[in-house]
């Protein structure tokens, strides 16, 4: 410490700081700061995934009860809008085009409706998916969670939805003469790889749809090329060979997620479906799917956590 005089006063000079010399970096370690909003290591952004569960649950649910509440049926819509569309396609590729195949009513209407149900849960996620940021901006802005939970739990929402679903598909089931059997315990492991492959798709959609709410607009037309081509209202075995499509493109088409899990649907649910066993592989692509997407996009969505709701 130095001392000056100047026309009597004394000026006394402050002694060196401890952090004089320091870049940014060093004093925010120094005094244990961190970026507001910084991205959290992967096993941590995890376990504040797990931690909001409760929220999870409780905001898919409240999605559900909300999503027809000005509608005088209310609730009804989540079973009837599925069956209505069955009833189209019936109509038209059961009727009148006769793309059913060798399939009897008894088991050609159970398989358009699983094949229907299963569809849609998966459709739903994806629509609901590519929204559920860009849709959600205010809360996105307004608080700090991890921004998984919202594809998330829409994608639980849709769930949720789907077993409502399931209620009317066991009575049309039963009405075409399928009644419970042990096989019916499958639809439980292939609804929670389902969930998987449609939690992890509905992550990558959310964060495209983050930087192009554009996307929103365009997805319809892509579910519905992706319905055709998964067999939803017929045998794609059928139709393709009745195209004459050539090995490779038929392979391509029945390994599509959405033609696997309803494959897994329907042979566990409709008596006589298929004219043997389901194939092995056909589970190990169910998993396959749920691994890669499931994980692929929740590592994907994760990598842009910070910039969610920014710009």
């Amino acid at each position: 410490m130095s001392e000056t005089s100047h026309k009597g006063a004394v000026a006394v000079s402050a002694p060196p700081s401890p952090d004089d010399g320091l870049s940014p970096a060093e004093l925010a370690a120094k005094y244990g700061l961190s970026v507001s909003g910084a991205r959290p290591s992967l096993l941590e952004y995890v376990r504040q995934i797990w931690g909001r569960r409760h929220f999870i649950v409780a905001f898919s649910q409240a999605k559900l009860t909300a999503q027809y509440s000005q509608a005088k049926l209310g609730q009804v819509w989540q079973v009837a809008t599925p069956l209505l569309n069955a009833a189209v396609y019936f109509l038209i590729f059961g009727l009148l085009l006769g793309a059913r195949g060798d399939l009897g009513h008894d088991v050609y209407v159970p398989f358009l409706v699983t094949g229907v149900f299963v569809f849609t849960f998966t459709q739903s996620s994806v629509m609901a998916g590519v929204r559920s940021i860009s849709g959600n901006l205010g809360l996105v802005r307004a608080l700090h969670f991890p921004r998984a939970s919202l594809p998330i739990s829409f994608s639980l929402q849709q769930l949720q939805q789907l077993l409502f679903s399931m209620i009317v598909l066991v009575v049309v089931l039963a009405a075409f003469g399928h009644y419970p059997m042990l096989s019916w315990l499958l639809v439980l492991p292939a609804l929670s790889l389902q969930f998987v492959f449609n939690s992890g798709l509905a992550m990558i959609m959310a964060r495209l749809g983050a930087k192009t709410p554009d996307l929103a607009q365009l997805m319809p037309f892509v579910t519905r090329t992706w319905m055709y081509a998964s067999g939803v209202m017929f045998p794609l075995d059928y139709m393709l060979s009745k195209a004459s499509a050539p090995g490779w493109l038929a392979d391509v088409l029945m390994a599509n997620p959405a033609a696997v899990y309803m494959d897994l649907m329907r042979f566990a649910l409709i008596d006589g479906y298929g004219s043997s066993r389901l194939p092995d592989h056909v589970w190990a692509l169910g998993l396959g799917w749920a691994l890669l997407i499931g994980i692929g996009g929740f590592i994907y969505f994760w990598k842009a956590e910070e910039r969610y709701g920014r710009g």
